[in-house]
């Protein structure tokens, strides 16, 4: 028994460690200013940021997994998330725009906030995140339909310990990845802040705006 509730333990964190790493490859908002922090101030603040960033997330990956059921169902709440999560997009995208001088990526905007708290500003990111609601109850539903994790008891710790490590070491990864090709890139460091991010937004906006059409209006 001792032995069936460790290898159930493990399979939580090896599961949660392979859907949180994954999901939080792709190229976001909090990775954009991981990569930021990370280039102007260094590892140390990066980390301090990156565990303000998995602090809010222990608890919405928590709380979606007890709720999950309760939160798909209720459509209204879960159209206002949604639709919250793309204007924040576009917010972000005009940002970074707006924050950019020319083509020179300027990090002065920067200081105040890191220097007071790099680890706060992780928190309030994170729980700007609207969009990991969605994502985090839809792939619970799916883990825990499926049967790939055990909830019982303490099994579901397991499995939030390994969402969180997987996060940090997706985007930590990401960060190392973007900052060697804004080093070995010059076009690439050029455009970044003016172009590059806030074309993404727009998109993933847009992108996400198709899916809130189809899910509610179509």
């Amino acid at each position: 028994m001792l032995i069936s509730n460790r290898m159930k333990g493990f399979k939580n964190i090896l599961v949660g460690f392979s859907v949180s790493f994954i999901g939080s490859i792709p190229l976001g908002y909090l990775n954009v200013f991981g990569f930021e922090i990370y280039t102007a101030f260094g590892i140390e603040e990066l980390v301090l940021y990156l565990l303000g960033v998995i602090f809010v997330e222990a608890f919405v990956i928590y709380f979606t997994l007890i709720f999950a059921n309760r939160l798909v169902n209720n459509k209204k709440l879960m159209k206002i998330i949604d639709i919250l999560g793309i204007l924040f997009l576009l917010v972000l995208a005009y940002s970074f725009y707006s924050l950019s001088s020319g083509t020179t990526v300027n990090h002065h905007y920067l200081e105040k906030y890191v220097s007071y708290s790099p680890f706060l500003i992780g928190l309030i990111l994170s729980s700007l995140n609207f969009l990991q609601v969605p994502f985090w109850t839809g792939w619970n539903l799916y883990l825990i339909n499926g049967d790939y994790i055990k909830t019982e008891k303490s099994l579901k710790f397991y499995y939030v310990v390994g969402t969180l490590i997987g996060t940090f070491s997706g985007m930590i990864a990401l960060v190392y990845f973007l900052h060697s090709l804004s080093q070995n890139t010059e076009n690439f460091s050029k455009y970044l802040m003016p172009v590059i991010i806030p074309v993404f937004f727009i998109v993933l906006a847009s992108i996400q705006g198709c899916k809130v059409f189809k899910k509610y209006f179509r």
